[in-house]
């Protein structure tokens, strides 16, 4: 089982660091493992939206990142599950509004399943806490623009 964790507080209000997130294509401007990303037009916004993506792998070779948004809860919840690459796991974002500032709370979760993904595990683990990481120029971006 690979887990990673971290929360980070953002001095902007909630609604405005909800929509953000829920907005995939933005993933560009803070997640720099990202090379390209765009919504299925044919897919919904919010649950049910599919973003197509493409991340930097081993050799920074493109490895396809494909994910769903499988829940969202106004200003509390945003969940998604990768559906395409070699790793799948859960994501999922958790809003914590006190004022004007937002405490964010990422989870990511990918249970192995079989001897390939047994091995990629120690791999899988460092690549989710890298990706959790990235809170910091989540902040920095959206601080940034609100000044």
């Amino acid at each position: 089982m690979a887990h990673a964790e971290g929360s980070i507080t953002i001095n902007c209000p909630v609604s405005e660091v909800y929509d953000f997130l829920l907005d995939g294509t933005k993933n560009l401007l803070w997640r720099p493992g990202v090379l390209d990303i765009e919504r299925v037009p044919s897919k919904p916004s919010g649950v049910g939206a599919v973003f197509k993506q493409g991340v930097k792998g081993p050799g920074g070779r493109r490895l396809e990142a494909d994910y769903e948004i499988i829940e969202a809860k106004p200003n509390d919840t945003i969940k998604f599950q990768v559906i395409a690459g070699p790793a799948r796991p859960t994501g999922t974002y958790q809003f914590n509004s006190a004022g004007n500032s937002t405490t964010v709370k990422f989870t990511l979760h990918f249970d192995p399943k079989g001897l390939m993904g047994m091995l990629m595990n120690g791999m899988i683990n460092r690549t989710m806490q890298g990706e959790v990481a990235m809170l910091s120029n989540l902040k920095s971006i959206l601080e940034g623009q609100n000044k």
